[in-house]
């Protein structure tokens, strides 16, 4: 037997099949490069490693608003430079002053109490005011009597800016009537809502909290 006999006796001994690993999977493919190995394979999901996409995308986002809220915190608001202690104070003030303005009164003298308290007032709120005075707190106060006296013991701005700001004010208000005499003290909170306007702060929102 020649040597070229050897050669195809042994090309075609049948070749044992080859099965694909657990992570690896073959994918012959038709119209691929059979000669390229790499081609002709792909690595099956549970032969990598899980990585974790979707909490790296989290913590890139989260580092982007980071870089965009202080970027526009030293470039555009910067409230520090815009506002300081004396606005702050400012706004207090007026705060205090409209809240005490706006909860008192006495029976005798509604018109010129809620003038006071209109001339610390500014847009819807003042109209709403207006009305609810005369419509409900008017005819009340004169059939009944009734006086009530506000007292801010404490008070601190919440969000002060150039022109706007938010003050949380503690009240304590002494009401009393022809029904009923003697004191009766009641103790709330409210966040006063303060614009700036031709240089002075006017409320325009009074929310009870």
């Amino acid at each position: 037997m020649s040597a070229d006999d050897d050669t195809e006796q042994q090309t075609d001994e049948p070749t044992a099949d080859i099965e694909p690993t657990a992570d690896i999977e073959t994918d012959s493919g038709e119209g691929r490069d059979e000669g390229s190995g790499a081609r002709g394979r792909r690595f099956s999901v549970g032969a990598l490693p899980a990585i974790p996409v979707i909490p790296l995308v989290l913590v890139l986002a989260l580092l982007a608003a980071g870089g965009l809220t202080a970027w526009l915190y030293f470039t555009q608001y910067r409230p520090d430079e815009q506002t300081d202690a004396a606005v702050a104070k400012s706004a207090v003030d007026a705060a205090r002053d409209g809240t005490v303005a706006l909860l008192s009164y006495k029976p005798d003298t509604l018109d010129k109490d809620f003038a006071v308290a209109k001339a610390h007032l500014a847009g819807d709120f003042a109209n709403y005011y207006d009305t609810f005075t005369k419509q409900i707190v008017t005819p009340a106060a004169k059939e009944k009597a009734v006086t009530t006296t506000a007292q801010v013991v404490g008070a601190a701005a919440s969000d002060v800016h150039p022109n706007s700001a938010v003050v949380l004010v503690f009240v304590n208000q002494v009401t009393t009537s022809r029904e009923r005499p003697d004191p009766a003290m009641a103790s709330s909170s409210v966040l006063v809502s303060l614009t700036k306007i031709h240089g002075e702060w006017l409320i325009t929102k009074f929310d009870p909290v």
